[in-house]
């Protein structure tokens, strides 16, 4: 189930690239973030309710609601720093420097939660690196 889900993320994604720097014109990155990320909060709380989730907030411990509130940082960080340069620059070329960040996931999965380097998933991020620099030079 995680690679259809992670097939659909990378389907999304994409879309909203395109439509991103579509409706980007003529807007502030900064207030076009601001839009985006409303939308996304309305979604994500209808969804939380409809699915009766809501239910398992008082059992967040501090520790996960620490680590998921410098996550939301983070993602409000990465989505306005997109944005500004979806704003100026190619869409293709932003997106390749973007998804970079697997590169840097896969460092500091190793560093932080001790994820294990095999011999493939070192090929595979060193391919994502050329794959980078070719697309943006």
């Amino acid at each position: 189930m995680w690679l259809i889900l992670s097939i659909l993320s990378a389907f999304f994604a994409a879309v909203t690239s395109i439509l991103a720097k579509i409706g980007i014109e003529n807007v502030n990155s900064n207030l076009a973030t601001a839009i985006r990320t409303l939308v996304v909060v309305i979604m994500s709380w209808l969804i939380v309710f409809t699915t009766n989730a809501q239910t398992g907030i008082h059992d967040i411990s501090n520790k996960s609601w620490l680590y998921l509130i410098l996550s939301g940082l983070a993602t409000g960080l990465s989505w306005l720093c997109y944005y500004a340069a979806i704003k100026s620059g190619q869409v293709s070329k932003v997106v390749a420097v973007d998804k970079a960040s697997v590169i840097l996931t896969f460092i500091m999965a190793f560093i932080f939660l001790g994820e294990k380097f095999t011999q493939k998933s070192i090929i595979g991020a060193i391919l994502i690196g050329i794959g980078t620099f070719i697309m943006v030079i």
